[in-house]
């Protein structure tokens, strides 16, 4: 089964969400679709039914009818991000498929090749696919805790080394990596944005595979990151989601599928 229209109606994208993915794809005009074809090699690595296998904070993180689910409330408002950490070690190039539903308030992100963040319990500082409950950035590749944005929605960047040597926030410029540069648009980033559903079901598709970072949200490759900075990239480390600072949210994920290349 293959998208071949750009003109997909919403339905079209949730079924797809639903079958899953493979790592085929095709090009209509500047925007990349992945062509579906099942789960092939991938393994199941949340069980539907309890946390087993996943670390984190259980006043923020639960299973409910057989959905991950990350929660603020009023009563449990955060100061720091949490993240759920998957224990099945450190992950170099892989693929990872998933489902997932955030409320308006929400912000998450799924934070791959990351390491613990030791000065703060349950905290990761990586790579991560961020979500939002307003899909301003859902898509995107932000760098937690390190260089910041790396690749707004709609973007294929190569990062550039960085120079001179320095810290990192010498480096950063309104919450984006000073050594960003574009090399290709992959398509409008309203008209991106109109594939995502708000506080519905979306697909996840990350393909990561030495310094080139792929995030796809229901099909279409939102944005593409060549890491060509020696000092501050990373090619391998931990897999997690994160509940964000912020107001009272709610998140949900759910059909967690992995495959190590």
């Amino acid at each position: 089964m293959k998208i071949i229209q750009l003109n997909l109606i919403i339905s079209s994208i949730i079924l797809i969400a639903s079958l899953g993915c493979s790592t085929n794809s095709t090009k209509e005009g500047n925007i990349e679709i992945i062509e579906v074809d099942g789960h092939e090699g991938f393994i199941s690595i949340f069980n539907g039914q309890s946390l087993d296998g996943w670390e984190g904070d259980t006043v923020y993180w639960r299973v409910e009818n057989g959905i991950l689910t990350g929660e603020i409330t009023p009563e449990t408002i955060l100061n720091n991000n949490t993240f759920l950490i998957w224990e099945g070690g450190e992950l170099a190039d892989f693929e990872l498929k998933l489902e997932f539903k955030i409320s308006e308030s929400g912000n998450s992100g799924i934070n791959y090749r990351s390491e613990r963040f030791q000065e703060l319990p349950y905290a990761l500082r990586g790579y991560q696919a961020d979500i939002d409950g307003k899909n301003s950035y859902t898509g995107q590749n932000y760098e937690e805790r390190k260089r910041t944005t790396l690749a707004y929605r709609g973007q294929k960047t190569e990062i550039q080394p960085q120079d001179p040597p320095g810290e990192l926030r010498d480096h950063v410029e309104r919450n984006a990596w000073k050594g960003l540069l574009v090399v290709e648009n992959l398509g409008d980033r309203d008209s991106l944005k109109n594939l995502i559903q708000a506080e519905d079901w979306n697909s996840m598709h990350l393909i990561i595979k030495e310094n080139v970072l792929q995030h796809f949200v229901n099909g279409v490759l939102m944005s593409e990151v060549v890491d060509n900075d020696p000092i501050n990239r990373s090619s391998k480390g931990l897999l997690g989601v994160q509940v964000h600072v912020g107001p009272p949210m709610k998140v949900e994920f759910r059909n967690i599928f992995l495959k190590e290349n």
